[in-house]
């Protein structure tokens, strides 16, 4: 199992220093985070509640490929593994057939995965699985719709977005997953391309119909 170290002292003028030259509001448009959060990371604290804070592994793993920085290393410095985790596992032990799942719950130490048939829990044993599983959710389409939540973008066939619910069949009747409102933001017109092509619908058809969307893909 993973193991917890210590984060290192002032982990926050750490991230600063690889941010270096490189603005927030560049920082934040190359890993996908806000720029204020970048900010508060780097303060260790929210500045609205003043509360300490630590980023988690996916957000981490945003800011290593924002900056170049290793991302075991930067898990690490944050506390969240200490370095004997790193060769624990020799080949990834999370083995899912992610094409059959609809949505994915990612927690510290294990993964739940559902469909319309099954529900099923798999641990994360090192980094390296952890590391490889979120870059295979990327290579399948997943994309993270809330909090630890990943849902299969080549099976979502209904989408309401006056709910930011993501539904698995054209009826909106079976499991679904609802988005926040930033990812709703940020996904509204890849969900209405996708589920245009999963549907064989008419994509000008629904961007027309934007606000009878549901209505529009029923039908498909």
């Amino acid at each position: 199992m993973i193991t917890l170290g210590q984060t290192i002292p002032e982990f926050g003028k750490f991230l600063e220093g690889l941010r270096g030259n490189m603005s927030l509001r560049e920082a934040a448009k190359k890993s996908g985070l806000s720029h204020a959060y970048i900010r508060d990371l780097e303060l260790e604290k929210n500045r609205s509640t003043n509360e300490k804070i630590t980023p988690s592994p996916d957000t981490l793993k945003k800011l290593s490929a924002a900056y170049g920085y290793p991302y075991t290393e930067l898990m690490i410095k944050a506390g969240h593994l200490m370095e004997k985790d790193i060769a624990t596992t020799t080949s990834p032990s999370i083995k899912i057939d992610l094409a059959q799942i609809y949505y994915i719950e990612v927690g510290n130490k294990e993964v739940t995965y559902y469909n319309e048939q099954l529900k099923g829990k798999r641990t994360i044993d090192s980094l390296r699985d952890f590391s490889a599983f979120l870059d295979m959710l990327d290579e399948h389409h997943f994309k993270k719709v809330d909090a630890d939540v990943y849902a299969n973008f080549q099976l979502i066939r209904k989408y309401d977005d006056k709910t930011g619910t993501l539904h698995f069949d054209p009826l909106g009747i079976g499991l679904s997953v609802t988005m926040s409102m930033l990812r709703q933001r940020k996904y509204h017109d890849l969900i209405l391309r996708t589920i245009a092509m999963n549907n064989q619908t008419s994509l000008e058809f629904s961007f027309g119909k934007c606000s009878n969307v549901n209505a529009s893909f029923i039908n498909g």
